[in-house]
């Protein structure tokens, strides 16, 4: 899992659609309101290894506590595919389930380590 990879990711509806490049060593769940309810189970990647292809008018932020972590949901099918992050605003968590071209299955989830994030607590 070392390797650096280059996948593309979607939205459901397809309109926004975005690259990033990840080694996949660690996935996170985070235990916030938010992202309690929106399940995800996101990859840390930081801006630089970030890309809009297209559809960035597609896209709106919700903020809500600190208004620093921006959270983006297409306009047209509501899909939450990655968001900015609070205490370190140069990375991205990204939804894994919005990923393309990964083989989740193939690279069997469970071998990758989830790290559990106490968002709940944050101040």
């Amino acid at each position: 899992m070392n390797n650096i990879k280059k996948v593309q990711g979607t939205c459901h509806c397809e309109a926004v659609q975005f690259e990033i490049e990840s080694d996949f060593m660690e996935l996170t769940t985070c235990d916030c309101s938010i992202c309690i309810r929106k399940n995800a189970l996101m990859v840390k990647v930081h801006e630089s290894a970030m890309h809009i292809i297209v559809g960035k008018d597609y896209l709106t932020t919700y903020q809500f506590h600190t208004n620093t972590a921006e959270h983006y949901f297409c306009k047209i099918c509501g899909i939450y595919p990655f968001h900015r992050k609070r205490v370190t605003p140069d990375y991205f968590g990204v939804n894994v389930f919005c990923l393309k071209e990964l083989d989740l299955k193939g690279i069997a989830l469970k071998d990758i380590p989830v790290r559990s994030t106490v968002g709940a607590g944050m101040k």
